[in-house]
């Protein structure tokens, strides 16, 4: 078994019921035994087991009402039916009812064992697939905004990615988020809490990019008056973003090669060599391995760099995800410039949506911005869009173009994140969240999972499969 698996047996016969438990316990389950079937219902709320071993012929209710129960309640449970008077049409029933299996009495150890271990290998299955489809419908992850298929797969490539301290290489068109996606495999890492360092590769002078990132020491040349740090050492403990890192020099890139082979760094002007723990992510806007061809980026560096890799859609391959940013960005803006929009009109998302964006979400924030200082609203018509989105027509594709020059210079600065959260309380891990609010509800709702699944809007067997996740976490937890 590739995890311990919570069995309860609900026999009234309590020697065979014992019996039963030695035989699970001695395979590495952990077992609960219960004589009545009220007994079992009250113990499912507390202890939710992947496999439900019950037999037909209970004192106070027939096993099949608690197969019929649980299936109602969509618990993650794999039922196993047990009788000594059992047949064919009593068989077909339970099956049809959705029990896993049924088992005449008496059976041997090997028969209940190899039942119990595939009953509880399809629940763990079907927990899987459950959990893949709960997180592949989200219409926002940290600061990204989306519900396209492109997106859902970025959201699960950073989720998996985030607590290693593998090297990551962001490839994207300008504006498609790299810096967002850098932000939030740090933010999502066991990092967190430490710096979160951006150096922008091409915005620095070349002659100046090795200081920015190494440090140097005082006098190394002209104009270094004072020690330095570097970004190397400034984001120790953390994360270091190296954007745009195809328009790093061939000299450096040797010296960053270096650096990533044994984690030291030396500054500029100094001898001493000084170890540091950084994760590395990288991006740029460029076809690394085309660079790679020309002789402009080192083979052996984009190898050490490219372990990860993450390529961002652009965001006329991201379907409707176009409206979604378009609706939030009217919103924050309006509510900056305290104008009363309150959306668009069915003919200017038809013109959003033909766009090509060839500035992808960049380009939409300015052109929103512009929107909303030069218009008063309430909604958003095709005759204020700029003439380019008025005279696009559907499935235009644009050439990528190198840098884009903004529709309206009204953002200065970085580019904002798609969504960012208020920052009124600390931020903290999405799962800790949903734990916190979960628990919280079935706190308020008297123990009962069935009326906090109602009041969150979701199905118990949601509530009841991340409560089964939890309870195994902490038993793996004890038991190591």
């Amino acid at each position: 078994m590739t995890k311990t698996s919570r069995v309860l047996i609900v026999e009234d016969a309590i020697a065979l019921g014992e019996t039963y438990r030695a035989m699970l316990k001695a395979d590495g389950h952990e077992v609960e035994l219960c004589a009545r079937a009220d007994e079992a219902i009250a113990r499912l709320e507390s202890f939710l087991p992947s496999v439900l071993l019950v037999d037909v012929n209970l004192p106070d209710m027939n096993g099949l009402e608690i197969l019929r129960l649980v299936r109602s309640r969509e618990l993650p449970v794999e039922v196993v039916m047990m009788t000594a008077q059992g047949s064919v049409q009593l068989a077909v029933e339970a099956m049809r009812e959705g029990a896993f299996d049924f088992i005449m009495k008496p059976f041997s150890p090997d028969r209940l064992k190899v039942t119990v271990r595939n009953a509880h290998e399809r629940r763990r299955m079907a927990n899987t697939l459950a959990e893949i489809t709960d997180t592949f419908d989200r219409d926002r992850f940290a600061n990204f905004i989306g519900r396209s298929l492109p997106m859902q797969a970025i959201y699960r490539i950073i989720q998996s990615a985030a607590p290693s301290n593998a090297t990551v290489f962001v490839t994207g068109e300008s504006g498609t988020g790299k810096e967002l996606c850098a932000d939030a495999l740090h933010r999502l890492g066991k990092r967190s809490k430490a710096p979160f360092v951006a150096i922008n590769c091409a915005a620095i002078p070349r002659d100046m990019l090795e200081s920015e990132i190494f440090g140097h020491a005082k006098g190394a040349f002209t104009g270094a008056v004072s020690d330095r740090k570097g970004a190397v050492l400034q984001a120790h403990g953390g994360t270091l973003f190296l954007d745009e890192i195809c328009e790093m020099d061939l000299s450096l890139q040797a010296k960053m090669l270096r650096f990533l082979q044994t984690m030291t760094v030396q500054k500029v002007g100094e001898d001493q060599v000084r170890p540091v723990d950084v994760r590395v992510v990288c991006a740029t806007n460029r076809d690394p391995q085309a660079e790679v061809a020309a002789g402009r980026f080192r083979e052996d560096l984009f190898y050490r760099l490219h372990v990860v890799p993450i390529e961002l859609p652009p965001l006329r391959e991201r379907e409707d995800d176009v409206l979604l940013i378009a609706r939030d960005f009217l919103a924050r803006f309006a509510k900056e410039d305290d104008k009363a929009f309150t959306g668009f009109t069915p003919a200017s998302e038809i013109a959003l949506r033909d766009y090509a964006w060839p500035g992808n979400v960049r380009q939409l924030q300015n052109v929103i911005r512009q929107i909303v200082v030069l218009s008063e609203g309430p909604l958003v018509d095709v005759g204020v869009l700029p003439r380019e989105i008025q005279t696009a027509t559907p499935m235009t594709r644009l050439p990528q173009v190198e840098a884009f020059a903004p529709v309206a210079a009204f953002v200065e600065g970085p580019a904002r994140p798609a969504y960012q959260a208020a920052p009124r309380t600390k931020i903290e891990p999405l799962e800790v969240s949903i734990r916190r609010i979960i628990e919280a509800a079935v706190e308020q709702c008297g123990g009962s999972i069935p009326r906090a699944a109602a009041a969150l809007d979701v199905a118990p067997s949601t509530l009841y499969r991340r409560i089964q996740s939890w309870q195994e976490a902490e038993d793996q937890r004890l038991a190591s």
